[in-house]
């Protein structure tokens, strides 16, 4: 490295201490505030899943905090809030996609947390810009290592190994950190980094940890980098050591970390969910019901559902196994299946009674996966239907529903925060938080929020 010249690292970490939130387009700030609405939705309904009742009993053990655990009235200290509200936040597959991957479930508890470990009013337009970097940061180092395909088929989990920068950023910023320090808490994170696909051969719950480890991980750099721990600025180098030889060694495009930075927002690109299970089956779902029309599955009528995939996503979905909750949020065929047996593929379809409903059996039994060597990875599958008496019907959805490109509406996004987040949280509360981070870059300080966040998730039924 040359005398004098800043590393990837440093470049970045001055954009994100540096950035003015006063240059935030409107739509940027628009969708932020979307976002963050979903986000907390997901986490308010996600507290009373198996997983995060787990990690608040595991936590609950040591050190007491002032720190709400989202949609409870249990509280922890900082690194263990955004660890369980990290995992609270994906626990029911329904947080929002194309970031790092699940940007939101990593980079709003760590900002959350963050907030609590200042002393000073962080108003929403602070708030709003510290979230927006930190859904860039996260996303610019998955490109970086060459797309989401390209680093998820060697096996790392994008959302952890990338998401702890995001969330590393967003609370550096939110901590008022200057670009010194946030260049030490990336090259933490970088440290911090890990999450494999490991899960997916037997359903296991690690999956869900991998948001609460990037949200406790990211912040903890950034509280590392508060107190003067030194962390490498040549994380992002062509070093021994440096991120991207270690993650990505063939796949790394290491300008694309700082492509168009300042002027393309990667926030734009992402989805918001929905439907309750992994984003690469939404299309399928999509399809599915283009091709029902409103109507339900005649099951007698149905001799077939064959679709064509490309290898990628049948290697990431094309499983079988039930015996989960997330399981089938990972299964092509049982997302088919409720689509065609109850018309939609909310949460309430996911569930244990409906996963072993006697019609999905049916269903699945009549489902044939294809893989087509000419798909490219992130191709959208093709839906054949073969109904008898009738001609068979094809249908592939290239934009699916949430993505930016065909955005959930504003009365369906309400919709589901609300439904979500009155899992655990009074009606008055969801009234309250609803209006506040609709109009949050008109907050005075976001700190307030936290107010409504309490609930009665334990004494719920639990989600599994």
């Amino acid at each position: 490295m040359n005398a004098g010249k800043s590393t990837l690292s440093q470049r970045l970490a001055g954009f994100v201490a540096e950035t003015s939130g006063e240059t935030l387009p409107a739509a940027v700030v628009h969708k932020a505030k979307r976002h963050i609405l979903d986000t907390l939705g997901v986490s308010l309904g996600g507290a009373t899943a198996v997983e995060a009742r787990s990690v608040r009993a595991l936590m609950s053990l040591g050190s007491k905090g002032e720190i709400r655990a989202w949609g409870t009235s249990q509280s922890f200290n900082a690194r263990d809030a955004a660890f369980v509200n990290g995992v609270a936040a994906h626990a029911l597959e329904l947080d929002d996609a194309g970031g790092c991957d699940h940007s939101g479930a990593v980079v709003l508890p760590a900002a959350f947390a963050a907030l609590a470990c200042t002393d000073r009013a962080v108003s929403g337009r602070e708030f709003l810009t510290a979230v927006v970097l930190g859904y860039d940061v996260g996303r610019r180092v998955l490109e970086a290592c060459g797309g989401y395909s390209p680093h998820n088929n060697y096996g790392w989990h994008s959302t952890m190994t990338c998401g702890a920068f995001g969330a590393a950023a967003a609370s550096a910023r939110l901590l008022g950190l200057d670009a010194i320090q946030t260049a030490a808490a990336l090259g933490h994170a970088g440290s911090f980094s890990g999450g494999l696909w490991g899960f997916i051969h037997d359903a296991s719950q690690t999956k869900r940890m991998h948001t609460g480890r990037a949200a406790e991980g990211g912040l903890l750099a950034a509280l590392l980098a508060r107190q003067g721990v030194s962390g490498p600025t040549q994380i992002f180098e062509d070093v021994w050591g440096g991120f991207f030889n270690a993650f990505a060694r063939e796949t790394q495009q290491p300008e694309a970390l700082l492509a168009d930075i300042g002027v393309v927002w990667k926030l734009m690109r992402c989805s918001i969910k929905p439907h309750a299970a992994c984003r690469s089956t939404h299309a399928a779902i999509d399809a599915t019901l283009e091709l029902l029309q409103g109507r339900a599955a005649d099951l007698d009528k149905l001799t077939g559902v064959h679709v064509s995939l490309s290898a990628f996503v049948n290697q990431m979905c094309g499983g079988r196994d039930l015996n989960t909750l997330a399981s089938a949020q990972m299964s092509l065929p049982y997302a088919i299946a409720t689509a065609l047996v109850n018309g939609q593929a909310g949460i309430g379809a996911y569930l244990d009674a409906q996963r072993h409903d006697p019609r999905i059996a049916a269903a699945m039994r009549r489902i044939t996966l294809e893989i087509d060597p000419a798909m490219s990875d992130l191709d959208e599958p093709v839906i054949t239907l073969a109904i008898s008496d009738t001609e068979p019907r094809s249908r592939r959805v290239d934009i699916p529903l949430g993505d930016p490109r065909n955005p959930v509406s504003d009365a369906a996004l309400v919709a589901k925060f609300r439904a979500l987040a009155g899992m655990t949280i009074p009606e008055a509360s969801v009234d309250a938080l609803e209006t506040a981070l609709l109009d949050l870059d008109t907050l005075a300080d976001v700190r307030t929020l936290t107010q409504w966040l309490g609930g009665d998730a334990d004494a719920r039924p639990v989600v599994r």
